[in-house]
């Protein structure tokens, strides 16, 4: 081997070492920064990265930490739609009579959804008409309506749901029932999540592989009319799109979301919480998370 061909052999494989450490490094200080931003939170965290560019660069922390799914369980019954209808099962074009009367997963007893508890008032307007299966799972997602995702879920049934999700990737995500069962929440019988879970979720959907090509892209479309947009979105500047669905219930608030870049790489970000001591500074201090994940991203470039 002559001398020059050594030289160059030694200075490419330095080279790359030099890089790889730089990389490590910044991976850390990214950890470190982001787990110094959670530890200021009054409460109970986790978090989900993915570049989906380079799947490499992720970031993982309490990730398998089981939440109260709260409304982050209405994208899981989407993709079941979605899943349904291509089956041949539904036709989500068709329409259905929308009841405010719902079975508890205890006993089956029945109990309605509370308009003042819900964030979806209009629907209400329509109860004793039917309305399409369409309307009702935009408005389940985009205004987070409890009243449409009960009329969609019994139509599904959670426990294919939750099959579903395990045919995904997702290995602790449980979808039991509807929302405002009293009598399965005073059990503990609640619908819960892991922020890796709904990262392998939101993943699916953004690779195409929660359904078809076609239904993947519908349900982004609708993920991207997402009314509440108070975390992941909060501090993104103009030209960045996200795809998402928050929820919360009292001590508690999540997004998890597709962030699509103006230069066309995009990346999956969800953010857990619970028992939040100052729901507002909480919710605050999660949206300065999700600029932490974006200016990281923007460092990548």
């Amino acid at each position: 081997m002559s001398t020059r061909l050594f030289t160059f052999l030694f200075l490419s494989l330095l080279g790359f070492l030099v890089s790889c450490q730089q990389k490590t490094e910044q991976k850390a200080d990214f950890k470190e920064l982001v787990s110094a931003q959670i530890a200021s939170i009054q409460g109970d965290v986790a978090v989900a990265f993915i570049n989906l560019s380079d799947p490499s660069d992720n970031l993982m922390i309490q990730a398998d930490e089981e939440f109260h799914a709260a409304s982050t369980m209405k994208v899981p019954v989407m993709i079941e739609l979605f899943k349904q209808e291509e089956e041949g099962k539904l036709n989500l074009d068709d329409s259905i009579l929308l009841v405010n009367e719902f079975k508890s997963i205890v006993d089956g007893s029945s109990y309605s959804m509370d308009i003042g508890d819900d964030s979806d008032d209009i629907i209400y307007n329509k109860i004793g008409t039917k309305v399409s299966l369409n309307d009702l799972m935009y408005n389940m997602i985009t205004v987070s309506s409890n009243l449409a995702t009960n009329v969609l879920i019994e139509l599904v049934d959670a426990k294919k749901v939750t099959a579903t999700m395990r045919d995904l990737g997702a290995a602790k995500i449980e979808v039991l029932r509807g929302v405002e069962d009293q009598k399965a929440y005073d059990l503990g019988l609640s619908n819960s999540t892991t922020a890796r879970d709904l990262l392998e979720i939101m993943e699916a959907i953004a690779l195409n592989e929660a359904g078809t090509q076609e239904d993947c892209q519908e349900m982004i479309s609708i993920l991207k009319d997402q009314k509440f947009n108070e975390i992941i979105p909060f501090h993104l500047p103009e030209g960045v799109s996200v795809a998402h669905k928050t929820g919360s219930i009292t001590g508690v608030h999540h997004d998890a979301g597709i962030v699509y870049l103006p230069d066309g790489r995009s990346y999956v970000l969800v953010l857990l919480s619970k028992n939040l001591a100052d729901f507002d500074k909480g919710t605050e201090q999660l949206a300065g998370i999700s600029q932490t994940i974006y200016e990281h991203m923007m460092s990548e470039n």
